[in-house]
């Protein structure tokens, strides 16, 4: 299995399985189906209001034998409208009835919010590293944050982010961040690492599908996994649920890996909100 090691010396499977999107009615079962094919990493949130149903699909994978627990890295995120100290535990604290475990891997602040006067990330943060002290979370990071919003809560805290999940795909290579992020020792999850799909009739990626005989997405998921990036592809799709596990048995070249950078559009690809995006 492919993984990363964070800088706080624990070990992220390096493909999981997203659930962004997928209804509650939809997630029990695709996160059944994702674990029996083999996936080790699901990835969660708040904001996307079926923790309980994805609590269901791990639950009855390991009733059924499939994995145990320890076996599996479980991320969800903090909500927007949750960022009050005293809602980051309370939240954090259904998040994992909701899960059905004693514990998460992983909690990501999910948005920074940095434009709201009534809220202060420094404070949020300092929150989530309180969560850090008995036993129920193993790790922290975040998700959408630029290095300037890292740069102000470590520098508040001592405490750096194990990971930054951000949108990251051929179109939208979003080089500031990631680039900060590795150079700091944060690991990049790559949010929308497909891009939704529109890069798979690109000549670019269709030529190295073609010349690997692989899938599009197959070859786009190798790239991320080329460059260092954590990637969370979702599908309720058995058949491509399999085959976004299954890139670990090519690879591609150097001249391949700059044909799908060269999609890149810098700012202009990005398809997702901002970071600096008010939610509430």
């Amino acid at each position: 299995m492919l993984e990363v090691e964070l800088n706080n010396h624990t070990f992220m499977p390096q493909v999981g399985f997203g659930t962004y999107k997928v209804t509650p009615e939809q997630a029990s079962d695709a996160v059944y189906t994702a674990i029996s094919y083999g996936y080790r990493h699901i990835d969660t949130a708040q904001l996307y209001f079926n923790e309980a149903e994805v609590g269901k699909g791990i639950g009855k994978a390991i009733a059924d034998g499939l994995v145990s627990r320890e076996q599996l890295y479980v991320t969800t995120k903090l909500n927007n409208n949750n960022h009050a100290p005293a809602d980051v535990e309370r939240s954090f604290d259904e998040s994992l009835a909701k899960l059905g475990s004693d514990y998460v891997d992983l909690f990501l602040v999910h948005w920074p919010m940095p434009n709201r006067a009534d809220l202060d990330m420094v404070a949020t943060w300092k929150a989530m590293t309180k969560l850090l002290d008995d036993g129920r979370l193993r790790s922290i990071g975040v998700s959408n944050f630029l290095p300037e919003h890292i740069e102000r809560i470590s520098q508040a805290t001592g405490v750096m982010p194990v990971n930054n999940q951000i949108e990251l795909h051929p179109q939208f290579m979003n080089r500031l961040s990631a680039d900060y992020c590795r150079q700091h020792g944060i690991a990049v999850t790559a949010w929308s690492p497909l891009a939704r799909g529109r890069v798979f009739d690109t000549p670019q990626v269709s030529q190295v599908a073609q010349q690997l005989g692989v899938t599009p997405a197959q070859a786009v998921l190798r790239w991320h996994i080329q460059l260092g990036n954590v990637v969370i592809p979702k599908s309720v799709t058995p058949a491509r649920i399999a085959a976004n596990l299954d890139i670990d048995s090519f690879e591609l070249s150097s001249q391949q890996m700059e044909l799908i950078s060269s999609l890149d559009q810098g700012e202009a690809g990005r398809s997702g909100k901002h970071p600096d995006y008010d939610w509430l």
